[in-house]
């Protein structure tokens, strides 16, 4: 056998191949040498199949990995040149490429940073093999056998190169195979890395003029399957182009290139990694280089934004050893004066577009959150709404009858907010209803969180409310067994609720009965004789505060929320340039700007709070007394509202 070192400083290997150790980077830089052949074949005139096969077999610790073609093939001496080191052994650097890949270094990245593995290749009827793995003392070696050999039928077969037309003395091709056995390797779902290798950026115009498929399993097993991989370009309208043509000057030479920027219609845009659908990818001749917005990278407004720059000079460049991308492919190099006109012409292409979308944002009358984000909102308002009253002793409801300037009746009350009664002895659960003022097509919620040795006869259930507008007093019988246990009963109908606590006490009173109702449920009156108080809110009842909430364009720039009475909504005002920068392109407040939401909900929300607390006790337009109830609410609610929106 004839096992010899990799010619270079192992150490550099080394720090490559950790670098690169991504079965999807791996085979990234496999499809696109396999696109490279097929495109010097093309250039020489000659017959192309064009196809390229990705194999994928997935174990629980492992997974083997293949891409075949069937393009130029190598012969011995060509195969055993690519394990040649470096960019000067790369194609470009020999005038023989278009600058793309990772310099003559891709493959062996791949192999050594996921495992080991081989090279087969048929050129002229000559099969060459080279096994590329780490020695016992951890150096990187290779195996060529020391020769070719004649290529046999089941070498053919075994490569996947039919005749498909094309004569048998270019019956050509190569593939690779890679074992992924380095256990900090991610081993990737089948499905998952189709949906990676389809939107991957530098693959992006390869599966456009090539026949690429993935083979996941083995085949004979239910796993087994082919997919073509194809990248599925949302649907979008043209803003730019298509391929509008453009110029930079850079040393009194001008230099051209084309741009084509779609907005996507209706459709969430990946914003970052090689899997970036938004953002315009950057090509010159055949290679991918980039995908970014230029001097509107980030910024709001581009978010759905998405196309091509064409450039065939940044490519020309590369190969006269110019620095205008990284040695690590990490894109262009902004602090190269050619990347840096060309960037700037670009930009000056594209301000018109995205300063549009921008304006768009500027005059948007309303806006939306994730589901994830309205579900942290609801149960925030719904909480300070039952801490209004349950915590603050706040009336939420209208504090007079319009007609008689009485206190007003509550829509929903209990007779008693708490039961406290001894085990083993059965009491009454009553909740008193004004159907008049319940909504007439809503329906009666119950949330009963008790324990199971607190028994409820008969089990509450929905009710329409349109079934109960003759009735004003609904009734439970509850026992419980077991001292200490407690929980709660909360009825719903719309914006109303009432809430009453049962704790079963060993000592408690055998002769407690309920409450006499409030002398404003209907039905009711006062005692003759009996002095009139002052209308004090119950604790068991309210009136939801803050129903929801609302992106709304109040047409100033001033207030960042406001609390609307009429509606009981929060708003938040789109126009406010704080709010504008946390608004994508389609209208949708951003999930990581959820701080900013915990702020302006926690504003809005201790100031309507501080108001009807002031005004409640007398002090209204004390402005000193406001200020001190704000600031007392918000060091009392402050950390919890945060943690809210931080799920």
């Amino acid at each position: 056998m004839a096992v010899a070192e990799i010619q270079v400083d192992q150490r550099v290997i080394g720090i490559d191949s950790r670098r690169f150790a991504s079965v999807e980077k791996a085979l990234v830089e496999l499809i696109t040498n396999s696109d490279d052949s097929y495109a010097r074949l093309e250039k020489a005139g000659g017959q192309v199949a064009g196809r390229i096969v990705v194999g994928y077999e997935r174990h629980h610790a492992g997974a083997v990995l293949t891409v075949s073609d069937q393009a130029e093939g190598m012969s011995f001496e060509q195969a055993g040149r690519i394990l040649s080191y470096g960019g000067a052994h790369s194609p470009l650097a020999r005038g023989e490429g278009a600058g793309r890949g990772y310099f003559g270094r891709g493959l062996k990245q791949a192999i050594f940073g996921l495992g080991h593995g081989w090279i087969e290749t048929i050129q002229g009827g000559r099969f060459t093999r080279i096994d590329v793995f780490r020695g016992e003392n951890g150096g990187y070696l290779y195996d060529d056998d020391g020769a070719d050999r004649e290529a046999f039928p089941a070498d053919y077969a075994r490569l996947g190169i039919d005749d498909g037309g094309i004569p048998a003395d270019v019956r050509n091709g190569t593939k690779v195979t890679i074992v992924v056995d380095n256990p900090r390797a991610t081993i990737t779902q089948q499905a998952t890395l189709l949906q990676l290798l389809a939107d991957n950026i530098y693959l992006r115009d390869v599966l456009g003029r090539r026949n690429v498929e993935l083979v996941r399993g083995t085949a004979g097993t239910d796993g087994y399957s082919r997919d073509a991989i194809r990248f599925e370009e949302p649907p979008a309208a043209t803003l730019i182009g298509p391929d509008r043509p453009g110029t930079f000057t850079v040393d009194g030479v001008e230099y051209a290139f084309t741009v084509t920027l779609k907005r996507a219609n209706g459709v969430e845009l990946a914003m970052k990694g090689d899997e970036r659908t938004a953002g315009l990818v950057v090509e010159s001749g055949m290679a991918v280089l980039d995908c970014q917005m230029f001097d509107y990278e980030n910024q709001v407004g581009t978010e759905y934004l998405f196309g091509t720059v064409r450039c065939p000079a940044l490519t020309e460049m590369l190969g006269r050893g110019k620095a205008i991308i990284s040695d690590e492919r990490e894109g262009l190099n902004p602090k190269d004066p050619f990347v840096a006109a060309f960037s700037a012409a670009v930009s000056r292409m594209i301000a018109g577009a995205v300063q549009a979308e921008k304006e768009k944002l500027t005059h948007l009358e309303r806006a939306t959150t994730s589901g994830r984000t309205a579900e942290m909102i609801e149960r925030l308002l719904q909480h300070m709404s039952a801490a209004a009253v349950l915590d603050l002793g706040l009336d939420t409801g209208p504090v007079r009858d319009a007609g008689t300037g009485e206190p007003a009746s509550a829509a929903l009350r209990f007779t008693t907010p708490f039961y406290y009664r001894p085990p083993g002895h059965p009491f009454h659960v009553a909740l008193l209803l004004d159907p008049g003022q319940l909504p007439a097509g809503g329906t009666l919620e119950f949330d009963v969180d008790l324990p199971p040795s607190i028994r409820l006869v008969p089990v509450p259930v929905s009710l329409p409310v349109s079934g109960v507008q003759d009735t004003t007093r609904l009734e439970w019988t509850a026992t419980g067994d077991r001292p200490g246990d407690q929980g709660e009963i909360t009825v719903r109908a719309g914006d109303y609720w009432a809430l009453s606590e049962i704790v079963i006490a060993e000592h408690a009173s055998r002769r407690s009965a309920d409450q006499p109702p409030h002398p404003a449920v209907p039905g009711s009156g006062t005692p003759p004789g009996a002095r009139q108080q002052a209308h004090r809110p119950g604790r068991d009842h309210g009136v939801d505060l803050f129903t929801g909430y609302d992106f709304r364009n109040l047409h100033n720039t001033t207030d960042r929320a406001v609390y609307s009475e009429a509606e009981r909504k929060v708003i938040i005002n789109t126009a406010a340039p704080t709010v504008q920068l946390y608004v994508d392109g389609r209208g949708r407040f951003r999930d990581s700007a959820r701080l900013l939401l915990a702020e302006l909900f926690l504003d809005v929300i201790a100031e309507e709070l501080a108001r009807r607390r002031v005004e409640q006790s007398g002090h209204a337009g004390d402005l000193d007394a406001f200020r001190k109830a704000k600031r007392s609410i918000i060091g009392r609610y402050g950390s919890e509202v945060h943690r809210t929106f931080l799920g």
